[in-house]
């Protein structure tokens, strides 16, 4: 059962942490809830890169386990940067850019890696996510849309690939 929390569970969890982050730029999250879900989400981190080690050492989702050990720096970070500066720095902004281009690389590996239309999927997911984060770092200089737009471009093509994961998972488990 474990086993298929961990290969069922991201594909939840990553559409509802991009609309987090997006709820937390709209101000419809307090800086305490933020900071929690970050520690929550630091621990479901290390949780998951440990359990998963021993299935993760080789090929594509070698990657994958470098997203999520670099990943969980990066949150760590984004945690320091509420509890340090305040509600709006270089460190957060660091951290969403980290969050829409860690996996983006690794969707774009996948996509390269996997034939048909699956690889179309994840590729197509990273370029998504890569344009996300250009979107977001555009902001100051193109305004507030142009970081809502980043996000849900990073949303869309991190979730499509992550229940293309899922699907595939589920398949090879089911044979």
């Amino acid at each position: 059962m474990f086993r298929r929390l961990r290969e069922t569970a991201p594909g939840l969890l990553v559409p509802l942490a991009w609309t987090f982050v997006a709820a937390a730029h709209a101000d419809l999250v307090v800086t305490r809830t933020v900071v929690i879900a970050h520690v929550v989400m630091s621990v479901l981190l290390a949780a998951f890169a440990l359990a998963s080690y021993r299935d993760m050492r080789e090929g594509v989702l070698r990657v994958w386990l470098w997203v999520i050990v670099l990943g969980f720096g990066v949150t760590v970070v984004g945690t320091a940067s509420f509890l340090i500066e305040g509600p709006t720095t270089a460190m957060q902004t660091a951290t969403v850019v980290g969050w829409l281009t860690l996996p983006a690389v690794a969707l774009v590996y996948t996509g390269r890696a996997t034939a048909g239309r699956n690889g179309l999927i994840y590729a197509t997911g990273g370029v998504l996510s890569l344009v996300g984060a250009a979107a977001y770092l555009a902001a100051p200089v193109a305004g507030e849309l142009s970081l809502y737009a980043g996000l849900v471009a990073g949303n869309v093509g991190q979730t499509a690939g992550i229940l293309t994961a899922v699907t595939q998972s589920r398949l090879v488990v089911e044979s």
